[in-house]
């Protein structure tokens, strides 16, 4: 459609009511104009809102105008694709991005938009390696050069319950090790949250521990997640390393912190990812990027909205503050129970800081103890502002309803990082000296690198052979 058509053509384009297609253009939703009193809808803005609103899940399908050998670039295959933050990285660095795998519907929706030639599978637990290499259309000889992936990160994460490979979630970690092992890339990357530095194989109920129960065993310890994988890897032949990373450091205008584990099939150990910023312009680094520098001109925001009980308290309060900055009688009153419970509750009624980057996204802004709010605006921050603050294209467009784009958005990599990533692989490829900053810190905790990590899960296994013997 290239023109513009009716209400009534539209509506019915759209199987909805009239009346809802009128709301989408007062909106903006839509392209659309008044003429003669009545609203006429562009055509091409109809098809895009169609695709991007549509229920059905993107089909499965190969990758499509794959370039010729002589001129292919190095070639990645994605899986727990997302909406491709950590694939915008890697592909900016110079990757052929020649497979997504994933199965949120509203993120198949998303990929199959933007990167309609790349390969598009679901469920990674529905297939075997000649799948993987059919789909992406690589024979079995042809070297795969990189394979990335995140993993679900809420079985580890420090705000559930830890449930480790216990949890289904847990299980497609497994497979997504041994589908990468099985296909032989060159490089493995493992993306996760902090949680998998200290997460256990197996947990044991705290009821169960003491004098009168048996000693724990590698799997409970903390960290026995990480090291099954680990032994995976050894077994395997790859040699690894990993650090947990704040993506500050590579320039993207966020504090989010995420373990990545880099893989090599020739069984040497690569260095870290190479910083590009410092928090106050160490090691002659520029400094961290604000808030500001990436929310000036953006057209539209589509946002959530904050009830007026909170609104109440957000127009006391100015950039960079939260509820501790409230008149002392508001204060009590601004945070009901919690005011009792522990903790710094520091994302309580929240506005923030144009000076400083922004907070780790969540998946909801406006949720009472994460607010994310706009500096100057008595608002939640908007899809539009998150996608900026996570490097996100602004003509990349994202599938469903307004809480999943935030969703997609608020679970992405940072393109930075993945650019960081991106680099440093192409360089081992190429056979490349990668720079080395010594005693970077490269995250807030300590004890995070492989290197340190090892060293501490060993005192945590030496406790506990003492204890048995």
């Amino acid at each position: 459609m290239s023109t513009y058509i009716s209400i009534k053509d539209a509506a019915s384009f759209l199987s909805v009511s009239e009346q809802r297609v009128r709301t989408l253009c007062r909106a903006g939703e839509l392209d659309a104009q008044k003429s003669g009193g009545s609203w006429i809808v562009q055509g091409e803005s109809l098809e895009k809102y169609a695709a991007m609103t549509a229920s059905t899940i993107a089909e499965d399908h190969p990758a499509y105008n794959v370039p010729k050998m002589s001129t292919t670039k190095p070639i990645a295959l994605s899986f727990f694709s997302g909406a491709m933050g950590l694939d915008l990285g890697i592909e900016k660095a110079g990757f052929d991005i020649r497979l997504a795998c994933e199965v949120d519907k509203y993120c198949r929706q998303t990929i199959a938009y933007n990167r309609p030639n790349t390969a598009l599978l679901s469920d990674i637990s529905q297939y075997n390696a000649l799948d993987i290499r059919t789909a992406a259309k690589l024979t079995k000889q042809q070297d795969i050069d990189l394979i990335i992936g995140g993993p679900p990160c809420q079985a580890f994460s420090t705000a559930g319950k830890r449930q480790g490979f216990n949890d289904d979630r847990g299980n497609v970690f497994l497979k997504y090790i041994e589908l990468a092992i099985e296909l032989n890339p060159k490089y493995i990357v493992i993306e996760n949250v902090r949680g998998l530095l200290s997460c256990p194989l197996e947990h044991r109920p705290h009821d169960q521990r003491g004098i009168d129960f048996p000693d724990l065993s590698d799997d409970e310890l903390k960290g026995g997640a990480l090291n099954f994988i680990l032994n995976m890897i050894i077994k395997a032949g790859y040699g690894y390393s990993f650090n947990l990373y704040n993506s500050a450091n590579f320039g993207t205008p966020q504090i989010r912190e995420r373990v990545f584990i880099v893989c090599a099939r020739d069984g040497s150990t690569p260095p870290f990812l190479t910083p590009t910023h410092s928090e106050g312009g160490e090691h002659n680094l520029p400094r961290w990027k604000p808030l500001r520098s990436c929310l000036s001109n953006i057209e539209k925001h589509d946002h959530l909205h904050f009830p007026e009980k909170r609104l109440k308290y957000y127009r006391m309060l100015s950039a960079g503050q939260n509820w501790r900055s409230l008149p002392e009688s508001f204060k009590k009153e601004a945070m009901g129970k919690s005011y009792y419970s522990g903790g710094g509750k520091t994302g309580f009624l929240r506005r923030l800081s144009w000076n400083k980057p922004s907070p780790t996204l969540v998946t909801h802004p406006a949720m009472p103890a994460t607010d994310l709010c706009h500096p100057d605006v008595e608002r939640p921050l908007s899809v539009q502002e998150y996608m900026r603050i996570q490097e996100f294209p602004d003509d990349w467009c994202l599938a469903g309803p307004l809480i999943q784009r935030y969703k997609q958005v608020g679970n992405a990599v940072p393109k930075s990082l993945g650019v960081a990533v991106g680099k440093l692989i192409l360089k081992l490829l190429r056979g490349e000296s990668v720079r080395a900053i010594p005693n970077f810190k490269y995250s807030r905790y300590k004890n995070t690198s492989h290197i340190d990590w090892l060293s501490e899960f060993g005192k945590r296994k030496s406790a506990a052979q003492k204890k048995c013997a």
